[in-house]
C-alpha cells in the first residue's frame, strides 16, 4: 500500500466523518443494559443456581450452555433480518432495540426468581430446571433483539479507521462502567441484605430498570446518524441481495473474519471461564466472605474501564495487534499467579486481579475494532454491506465456545465433588478435589484460550494500510456510481 493511497483515504474523511460527544455518549450507552445484565449473569448466575435456588452444578452448567446455545442459534437470524428491516422512521436496527428493551428488561428479571414448585427439595429440582431453561432462552432471544442491532451499528456510524477505536472505547468505557457499576451495586445490596434469595431480586430489579433507560437513551441519541447513513446507503443502489444460503457461503470465505471471530472466541471464553469462577475462588480458596466478591471484581472492571483510553491511543500508535499482545501477556502473568495462591495473601490477589484487568480490556477493545474492516472488505467483493450477518455469525460461533466453556465449569464443578447449598443455609465446605478443580478453572484453562487469541492475532491479515486501500477502492466504486 503506497501513501498515497492512504493520503486519499484521509482527504475523504472530513471533520463531517468524525462523531460528536453526544453521538458517542448515546452510542455508548446502548451497551449499558447488556453490559450490565451480562455481567450479572456472568458472575452470579452460575452461583445463584447452585447456592440460592440449590441446583447441582452440573444441571447449573447446563442450565446455561442451552441458553447459549439458543442465544448463538437466533444471533445470525436476527442479523439476516436487521439486515432487511426496512423504516424510514428508524431505519433498519433501532426498530429491534426500541421494541425489544422493555420484553428484554422483564426476562432478565425473571431469571432470578426462585418458584416453589414441591414442598420437597429434591423433588423441586427438574421443575426449577425446566423454568430456568424456558426463562433462559426467552431471556437470551431478547438478549440478541436489543444487542446484535446494537453492535451492528458500528460501521454504519462512522467509516473512518481510527474514528472506530475511538468509538469503541466509548462503547466499552459504558459497558466495563455498568459492569463496574452492577458489581457497586451488588455489594451495598449484599451487605444491606441478609437474605441471599431477596438480595439477588432486589439487584436484577435495579439492573433491569437502568438497562432499560440505557438503551432508550442509545435509540433516540443515534437516530439522525444512523438515518442519514441509511440515505446514503439506499443512494448507493446496492445490487439485489443474495439467498440466506449464499451470503452464509461468503462470509465464511472471508478469511480475515474467520480469524477475528476466532480471536473473539478464545479472548471472550477466557473472560466467561475465569468470571464464572471468580466467586467460587474467592469464597472457597481464598476464605473470604461472599461480600467481599464484588470488591475483587470491581478491581478487574475498573482497572479495565481506566486501560481503555490508554490502549485506544496506543493502538493508533503501534497498531491493534501490539496493543492485544501486550494487554494479554499481562493477563496470561496474572492467571498463573491466581492458580498458585493461598489464603491470606489477599493483597496479591488484587495485583493479580489488576494485571488481568488489564487484560481484559483488550478483550473487549480490540476483537470489535477489527469488524468493521472486514465488513468493509466483504463490501468491496461484494457490493453490498451486511453488517447484521458478519455480527450475528461472530456472536454465534462465540457464544457456542462460552456454552460449551460454562458446561465444561460446572460439570467439572461436580464431578470434583462440589457441594450445593440452598437459600437459608449456610455455604458448605468443599472437598480438596473440588478446590483443585476451581483453581484450573481460575488459571490454566484461561492460560490456553488466551494463547490460541494470541496466535490467531499474529496472523490477522488486515493492518492500517490494507484498510486505506479498501476505502479508498470502495470511494472509487461511489464516486463512478455517482458520476
Amino acid at each position: 500500500m503506497n501513501d498515497s493511497a492512504a493520503d486519499g483515504v484521509s482527504q475523504r474523511n472530513p471533520k463531517s466523518e468524525k462523531l460528536d460527544l453526544k453521538t458517542k455518549l448515546a452510542y455508548g450507552a446502548g451497551d449499558l443494559g447488556p453490559a450490565i445484565t451480562a455481567n450479572i449473569s456472568v458472575f452470579y448466575l452460575l452461583i445463584f443456581f447452585t447456592s440460592v435456588a440449590g441446583i447441582p452444578a452440573g444441571l447449573a452448567g447446563t442450565i446455561l450452555m442451552i441458553g447459549k446455545i439458543w442465544d448463538g442459534v437466533n444471533d445470525p437470524l436476527v442479523g439476516f433480518l436487521t439486515d432487511k428491516t426496512k423504516s424510514r422512521r428508524w431505519g433498519r436496527r433501532l426498530p429491534w432495540m426500541f421494541y425489544g428493551a422493555i420484553p428484554f428488561g422483564i426476562f432478565f428479571f425473571l431469571q432470578w426468581t426462585v418458584p416453589q414448585f414441591s414442598a420437597n427439595q429434591s423433588e423441586n429440582i427438574w421443575p426449577l430446571f425446566w423454568y430456568y431453561v424456558a426463562i433462559g432462552i426467552l431471556s437470551q432471544s431478547f438478549y440478541t433483539v436489543v444487542n446484535l442491532p446494537y453492535t451492528a451499528m458500528t460501521p454504519e456510524l462512522t467509516q473512518d479507521y481510527d474514528e472506530r477505536t475511538s468509538l469503541n472505547s466509548y462503547r466499552f468505557t459504558f459497558s466495563i462502567g455498568g459492569s463496574i457499576l452492577s458489581l457497586i451495586l451488588a455489594l451495598i445490596i449484599f451487605i444491606k441484605i441478609a437474605d441471599r434469595q431477596q438480595a439477588y431480586l432486589v439487584l436484577a430489579a435495579v439492573c433491569t430498570v437502568i438497562s432499560i433507560l440505557g438503551l432508550y437513551w442509545c435509540v433516540f441519541g443515534v437516530r439522525d446518524r444512523i438515518l442519514a447513513f441509511e440515505a446514503k446507503r439506499i443512494l448507493a443502489e446496492e445490487p439485489a441481495s443474495l439467498p440466506f444460503g449464499e451470503q452464509l457461503k461468503i462470509v465464511f470465505s472471508n478469511r480475515p473474519f474467520l480469524f477475528v471471530i476466532g480471536i473473539y472466541l478464545f479472548s471472550w471464553l477466557g473472560v466467561q471461564i475465569t468470571a464464572s469462577i471468580i466467586p467460587y475462588f474467592v469464597v472457597n480458596c481464598m476464605g473470604l466472605k461472599e461480600s467481599d466478591v464484588p470488591t475483587v471484581l470491581i478491581a478487574v472492571q475498573a482497572t479495565a474501564l481506566l486501560m481503555l483510553f490508554v490502549w485506544g491511543e496506543l493502538s493508533k500508535k503501534v497498531g491493534k495487534k501490539v496493543v492485544y499482545f501486550l494487554g494479554m501477556s499481562l493477563w496470561i502473568i496474572a492467571a498463573a499467579g491466581l492458580f498458585f495462591l493461598q489464603p491470606g495473601q489477599i493483597v496479591l490477589m488484587y495485583v493479580m486481579a489488576v494485571m488481568a484487568g488489564i487484560g481484559v480490556s483488550t478483550a473487549y477493545l480490540i476483537p470489535w475494532s477489527m469488524m468493521p474492516d472486514v465488513i468493509e472488505l466483504d463490501e468491496l467483493q461484494t457490493g453490498q454491506r451486511r453488517e447484521g450477518i458478519f455480527y450475528g455469525f461472530m456472536v454465534l460461533l462465540q457464544k457456542f465456545g462460552l456454552a460449551f466453556g460454562l458446561f465444561l465449569v460446572g460439570n467439572a464443578l461436580q464431578v470434583s465433588g462440589f457441594k450445593e447449598s440452598v437459600a437459608g443455609s449456610p455455604l458448605p465446605i468443599q472437598p480438596e478435589s473440588a478446590l483443585f478443580a476451581i483453581r484450573i478453572a481460575v488459571g490454566p484453562i484461561p492460560t490456553v484460550c488466551l494463547l490460541c487469541g494470541l496466535v490467531l492475532t499474529y496472523f490477522y491479515p488486515i493492518t492500517r494500510e490494507m484498510h486505506a486501500e479498501i476505502m479508498l477502492k470502495l470511494k472509487e466504486r461511489q464516486d463512478k456510481r455517482g458520476s
